[in-house]
């Protein structure tokens, strides 16, 4: 075996044990499907800091980072979804180690992958659920719910009542 040849493996050799399965096979995104019933809800997405990710309207597709960056820093994310007159759903991502990172590191990635590589990288992670469709329910009544409208005619409105009446508008 040459000097070049007996390098070359050496250094796939170094190269294959300095990474992780899971950061070889995983991505370190994860596309999410979100949908309601009713569709054209709002969709707002925060993260664990509570910063803003995404803004937008169902059907939707986002795509979300598994890992903030630090040692084994799964992201979590929270998503409500809204449209005025219907129950507002919230759903809670959250990020679990993924198959290739136990078994895989097992077989392929060792130690070094198991704890030094696959950590930082958010290869090792499934987001879930995995897809999101929220039942936003039926049409929702105010009715009932301490937000009704009363009209009368200020003739029929007491003494003591008009003094309490607030001007909201002109007509």
């Amino acid at each position: 075996m040459s000097f070049k040849t007996l390098a070359a493996l050496v250094a796939a050799c170094a190269s294959i044990s300095l990474t992780g399965c899971a950061s070889i096979v995983g991505d370190s995104d994860q596309s999410m499907t979100i949908s309601s019933s009713p569709s054209d809800a709002a969709v707002v997405i925060t993260d664990e800091t509570a910063k803003q990710i995404f803004t937008g309207t169902t059907p939707t597709t986002v795509t979300l980072k598994k890992s903030d960056g630090s040692y084994f820093g799964g992201k979590t994310y929270h998503v409500e979804i809204d449209k005025p007159g219907y129950q507002m759903r919230q759903i809670t991502l959250t990020t679990s180690p993924n198959g290739w990172f136990i078994g895989g590191n097992i077989l392929f990635g060792g130690v070094i992958g198991w704890l030094v590589v696959d950590p930082f990288n958010g290869g090792m992670y499934t987001l879930s659920p995995d897809e999101i469709s929220a039942d936003l329910g039926d049409a929702v009544s105010m009715q009932g719910e301490g937000a009704s409208l009363n009209l009368v005619m200020m003739e029929d409105v007491s003494t003591e009542m008009k003094d309490k009446l607030v001007k909201v508008g002109q007509i």
